[in-house]
């Protein structure tokens, strides 16, 4: 039986995700933004007003790049719009306490460019309110694009163009034999998201049965494990082993 080919190109394997974006016209920006550096896969979590594909102002701030308007999805939540995805990036201008580690847009663009089996997304909040914590905390990286301290502020649109064109030259220079994945050793598949979330409330449920971690006081250990752990980049098998390291501490428990 032949097995399918995959597909290794960085233009293929980056999707952009919006998450409750307030302006249409910002949409249409943000699809005109990553068509002109060869990207194309954009999906709308929860827009804040109706029918946001084809709205007159997205469409008009597209300018050309209709066709990503109609290729692209509207989900309800993070984890549709993740689905398909063992690498995700969060795009904030705002650190967090308990945030994934901290990389410029070169270092994510290398990284995805680099590794032909990551499936990527990068995540894009509010243009007010920005990202909610728990979305971030899910994310492989947060991504802090180093603007000028004194004036920092990136509309949604610039952010997506910084971002796009970093992927670009690495997707390019990766294309040209000018970069090389940076891997050392074996490595495994790497974990989707939702079996990395998965595996975080099988150890939570593992925590709670030795009384470890307290259900009703739990303070602030599960974000500190999963900044742990994001730093890892976890594969496939060590996400089995975790879970299985769970199931035996709750079996024991039972």
């Amino acid at each position: 039986m032949n097995t399918p080919e995959i597909n290794t190109s960085v233009f293929k394997r980056l999707r952009f995700v919006l998450v409750e974006t307030s302006r249409a016209g910002n949409i249409g920006a943000v699809a005109r933004a990553i068509k002109t550096m060869g990207f194309g896969d954009l999906v709308l979590v929860n827009p804040r007003f109706p029918d946001a594909l084809r709205d007159p102002e997205a469409v008009a701030f597209a300018s050309g790049a209709q066709d990503v308007l109609v290729g692209a999805r509207i989900v309800g939540s993070i984890g549709e719009a993740l689905e398909g995805c063992n690498f995700a990036a969060a795009v904030s201008a705002r650190l967090r306490e308990f945030s994934p580690p901290v990389w410029t847009p070169r270092d994510v663009a290398g990284h995805v460019a680099g590794q032909g089996e990551l499936s990527a997304a990068l995540i894009f909040g509010n243009e007010r309110f920005g990202l909610p914590n728990q979305i971030v905390e899910q994310c492989n990286v947060l991504i802090n694009i180093p603007a000028n301290p004194d004036y920092s502020s990136l509309n949604l649109a610039q952010a997506a163009q910084v971002l796009a064109y970093e992927c670009r030259v690495a997707g390019m220079a990766n294309e040209n034999g000018e970069a090389a994945p940076s891997a050392i050793g074996f490595h495994g598949d790497a974990a989707s998201l939702e079996q990395i979330e998965g595996m975080y409330a099988h150890l939570e449920q593992a925590l709670v049965a030795i009384d470890f971690l307290d259900a009703d006081n739990p303070k602030k250990l599960m974000p500190r494990l999963k900044r742990l752990f994001s730093r890892t980049q976890l594969e496939t098998e060590e996400v089995n082993i975790l879970r299985g390291i769970a199931r035996h501490i709750l079996k024991a428990r039972g």
